[in-house]
């Protein structure tokens, strides 16, 4: 059996294991967007920053890349994304269909938001989400790191994302 992650925020740079292969694939059913408010890796409980988050959406779609995971090393790769991933509950792990360019469908691990968790936030408006990202910083570093990082691989993979765009211009002009 073939197993996938599938990445959209910070898998896409620091996967946390080597892939024997990636390819561009769509998640129907779902947006990215910061609406998961971060109090580990990018903010703290007492200021709390924001990362990415897969929301479910009737009508959304997410590009991202699928990242087929060694199977000998299935256990150990899924033990370190749970522990990463999993480390405050606001994620839920699933199993979803993601379509690849090609056309074919496979079924990949995915993370997505838990919008009845605390941590959920996805009212916030764009210049809110600005202000949170660029003062915050968690145990992984600055917020803003996790946003340029982001917003920088999706360009390279050939992602567009409108609203990363904006708040990476945002962003800096808030830091500077």
């Amino acid at each position: 059996m073939t197993l996938w992650v599938f990445g959209y925020g910070s898998l896409l740079w620091n996967p946390g294991f080597t892939p024997v292969e990636t390819a561009h694939a769509r998640l129907d059913g779902y947006a990215r967007s910061f609406c998961m408010r971060s109090i580990h890796h990018r903010g703290t409980e007492e200021n709390p920053g924001l990362v990415l988050a897969l929301d479910a959406h009737p009508d959304g779609t997410c590009d991202g890349l699928a990242m087929q995971m060694p199977e000998a090393q299935y256990d150990a790769t899924m033990a370190y994304l749970r522990e990463r991933e999993l480390v405050s509950s606001a994620y839920i792990e699933r199993v979803l269909p993601i379509r690849f360019a090609d056309g074919r469908e496979e079924l990949a691990v995915t993370y997505v938001i838990d919008a009845d968790h605390v941590q959920y936030c996805g009212s916030i408006g764009l210049e809110e989400q600005a202000q949170i990202i660029a003062q915050s910083v968690g145990g992984r570093g600055p917020n803003s790191e996790y946003l340029f990082n982001t917003a920088s691989h999706l360009a390279e993979l050939g992602i567009p994302d409108a609203e990363l765009d904006w708040l990476c211009e945002r962003v800096r002009q808030l830091i500077a």
